[in-house]
């Protein structure tokens, strides 16, 4: 059986930039928050640390000083998805050379390939590397969704290992759990629906709230992971504000912003992304203060 490479809380971190360069000290600071909050997992470089407006280089140096910072102390998961196979290919060949535990690769955007097209995409990388593969279906980002009968094929693929869901379609995943193997898992790609997907026999989830609230996403998962059903259920629906603000606008505006507001100093986001609109700031602001996440004016 193909193991998972992690279970519980992981961590889509955000990439910190200061004058248009990454800031990888300010991206340290953020592994240590992570790592000393029980996170069971770092995925960098995905959507959340906005590797489209990435280059090439730029997404390396990133994963490689990542991996060297966590040092094997929880897994490193590298985004190495791209809208081109021979892009994605070479950065997931890159990755698993500079030490990465496994890869995280969404569905090719903007093309919109046929399930055909799916399949041939990541079995040619899957044939290219000896590291798992967690696949990324996030439809409301990239114009294209997996059906399950594509996850039953794919999930024959030693290296792929599983899925994180983030199309919110609960028919979808009820269906890939009864087509597809024990070991094809899948993780909560949508912070609001871990506990649930989790009902379903997920093994946790790729969190963007864990950026501000790392302990408490670890301990949702360990409380689903332990079938402790209700008390997750009762801190899912605690959370929920919280992930209502994260979301308010496009991802990753809001949680770049929460993390500037609790003294991250994660820095700017990058065209075409931009700055809150002042409504969705101050119902960002106000979830912070809720959870008493924002930091203190001297």
């Amino acid at each position: 059986m193909k193991e998972p490479i992690f279970t519980g809380s992981g961590v889509a971190i955000v990439t910190p930039f200061t004058k248009a360069v990454v800031d990888l000290p300010a991206l340290g600071k953020l592994i240590d928050f992570q790592l000393a909050n029980g996170t069971d997992a770092i995925i960098v470089c995905g959507t959340t640390g906005e590797s489209s407006t990435m280059t090439y280089r730029e997404r390396m140096n990133t994963i490689e000083y990542c991996i060297e910072h966590v040092d094997g102390r929880v897994p490193v998961i590298a985004g190495t998805g791209s809208n081109s196979t021979e892009n994605s290919l070479a950065l997931s060949r890159d990755a698993e050379a500079a030490g990465a535990d496994g890869l995280l690769l969404v569905t090719p955007y903007y093309n919109k390939a046929t399930q055909l097209g799916l399949i041939r995409h990541y079995n040619k990388i899957a044939d290219a590397v000896d590291i798992p593969m967690i696949l990324y279906n996030v439809p409301s980002r990239t114009g294209v969704s997996f059906t399950a009968e594509t996850y039953a094929v794919l999930a024959k693929h030693p290296s792929i290992v599983g899925v994180k869901e983030a199309s919110g379609n609960f028919s979808l995943i009820q269906k890939t759990r009864n087509l597809c193997p024990e070991d094809f898992y899948i993780w909560s790609g949508n912070d609001d629906e871990t506990v649930c997907i989790c009902a379903l026999g997920g093994v946790g989830v790729i969190s963007v709230a864990a950026n501000v609230m790392p302990k408490e996403m670890h301990l949702l998962t360990h409380l689903c992971l332990t079938d402790r059903f209700q008390e997750a259920g009762r801190l899912q629906l605690r959370l929920k504000e919280l992930c209502d603000a994260l979301f308010c606008e496009v991802n990753p505006i809001p949680v770049k912003t929460a993390l500037n507001l609790m003294g991250y100093g994660v820095g700017e986001l990058r065209l075409p992304l931009c700055e809150m609109s002042p409504e969705h700031l101050e119902q960002l602001k106000h979830a912070l203060n809720t959870y008493h996440l924002l930091k203190k004016e001297s």
